[in-house]
């Protein structure tokens, strides 16, 4: 039975939530009985925005990411020149190429940090990495690489979370497992080489307690059930733990969680890089509801009983729904959106964000690297003879089908995979403007384009190898001792 026969019978109607961005959800979220303006969007312009951006997948029709959408769906705002200059101005350091080449390029609440700092304030740096797998690849360095940018201009302290607890909660892995792949983990990351005397680095099946699990709970008293849902995408069908973990992730957001960094001041504020899809966290699911059930939440949306089977798109309660001719629906909730509105309530400072652009996988950027597909990515434990491999064979080209169609129109640069691992990783400036012209007007082949990309990865790992080597397990004991840092600031 279609959708419009279901309707008229007054049969439910099976209604999938999907892992989609949030459409129009207000800067700051409100309680979940709130309702926020109806916002409608034409058929075509609806069909135009279907791109997906999770923590889990990322995909677009055209295999480009529209970065100007996301900015106006997730309610951040750009990284222009001005911001950029001033970060050099305030620092004294060059801007890193993630910069100058907006790689990072939205933030929430970046100038209010500049800010405080320019008045002589200070603040810290929270990151973090869940611990599933023996090896990080390329797109995992990413957000560590530019915290490392972060904490030398600024010269200010890190923590920098493992949540082994998480994997063992999401994971088919032991609880000892877990424990030594987050210890392997911190190898690769203190290989980046961040500063011991500025970095905390802590387990949460070591670290939580105390006055972090004090936050944690107040945290998860002002969080709803129904929140939950909406953020992980739990049902009752999954175990508890998963209900009580997601705030063990908020707590880093709040200097009071480390008393022994930051005794006495709850109030320092944090920036938190990460990518854009790690603002969001959600699984979808499948619902069933009553058409009587969908007219009644449309209309409390302010949409005037809007047709079932017309495209509109609305927002209430921090929850963003659509609803299209296959009838599905779409529900989302930013998961740092969620621990930005809780922070009020619990008297404490938003953290602050800066996000990235998505490091696409070997096969393009409508995929998204996975630890089952080895050939998705380039992992810091592959050979040269590996990435020359994987790079060849795997990474999406955008040049022509022919040598002949490839002098005669170029190659189409927003989809070309080794321009874009280029523009993550090659330092040079004219050489990546030189190669992009010559590649674009179809004088550089894609041979010659990944030829150099296999040159500059295999460097970036081998160095990361070396660096990795010297990482002991004293000086993983060192970055996750709970002591205080007295030179954090210096």
């Amino acid at each position: 039975m279609g959708a419009d026969a279901q309707r008229e019978a007054g049969q439910p109607l099976l209604i999938v939530l999907e892992e989609t961005p949030v459409v129009g959800v207000p800067a700051a979220l409100e309680e979940e009985t709130a309702v926020a303006p109806a916002i409608t969007m034409e058929i075509e312009e609806v069909a135009a925005a279907e791109q997906v951006v999770t923590p889990w997948e990322v995909s677009a029709p055209d295999g480009v990411i529209d970065y100007d959408k996301l900015v106006d769906r997730f309610g951040c705002q750009r990284i222009d020149a001005a911001i950029i200059d001033r970060i050099a101005h305030l620092t004294l350091c060059p801007p890193h190429r993630f910069l100058r080449r907006g790689i990072f390029f939205a933030h929430r609440d970046l100038n209010t940090i500049l800010d405080l700092y320019e008045a002589g304030e200070k603040f810290y740096l929270y990151t973090g990495r869940g611990p599933s797998s023996e090896s990080l690849h390329l797109g995992h360095l990413i957000p560590f690489m530019f915290t490392k940018y972060l904490q030398d201009a600024f010269k200010v302290p890190l923590v920098i979370q493992l949540t082994d607890d998480e994997k063992f909660l999401w994971k088919n892995l032991t609880i000892s497992e877990c424990k030594r792949l987050a210890r392997e983990n911190a190898k690769d990351i203190i290989a980046c080489g961040f500063d011991v005397e500025r970095t905390f680095i802590f387990t949460d099946l070591s670290y939580v307690g105390g006055a972090f699990y004090e936050n944690v709970l107040q945290v998860a008293k002002h969080v709803t059930f129904n929140s939950l849902r909406g953020i992980f995408g739990v049902t009752h069908e999954d175990h508890i733990g998963k209900v009580s973990f997601p705030p063990v992730q908020a707590a880093p957001s709040f200097s009071s969680s480390f008393p022994h960094l930051f005794p006495g001041d709850d109030q320092l504020r944090c920036l938190i890089p990460c990518a854009i899809d790690q603002r969001q966290h959600a699984r979808g699911r499948t619902v069933a509801w009553s058409t009587a059930a969908c007219k009644r939440n449309l209309a409390k949306a302010s949409t005037n009983g809007a047709d079932l089977c017309a495209v509109a798109t609305t927002n209430f309660a921090g929850w963003a729904f659509r609803l299209s001719s296959h009838a599905r629906y779409v529900l989302v909730d930013p998961y740092f959106r969620m621990t930005r509105d809780v922070a009020p309530k619990i008297h404490l400072q938003k953290p602050s964000l800066i996000e990235s652009r998505f490091f696409p996988a070997l096969q393009g950027e409508s995929t998204k690297m996975s630890a089952s597909d080895p050939n998705s990515a380039i992992y810091v434990t592959d050979s040269s003879k590996q990435i020359k491999a994987k790079v060849n064979k795997y990474a999406f080209s955008g040049g022509q089908a022919s040598v002949e169609l490839h002098r005669k129109f170029g190659a189409n640069l927003d989809v070309d995979v080794p321009i874009k691992y280029l523009n993550f990783f090659l330092e040079d400036d004219d050489e990546l403007d030189h190669i992009k012209k010559e590649y674009k007007e179809g004088r550089m082949l894609t041979g010659e384009v990944k030829q150099r990309l296999i040159a500059v990865l295999s460097e970036v790992v081998a160095r990361h190898q070396r660096a990795r080597a010297q990482v002991t397990e004293e000086m993983v004991d060192a970055f996750m001792a709970v002591r205080p840092l007295p030179n954090m600031f210096g």
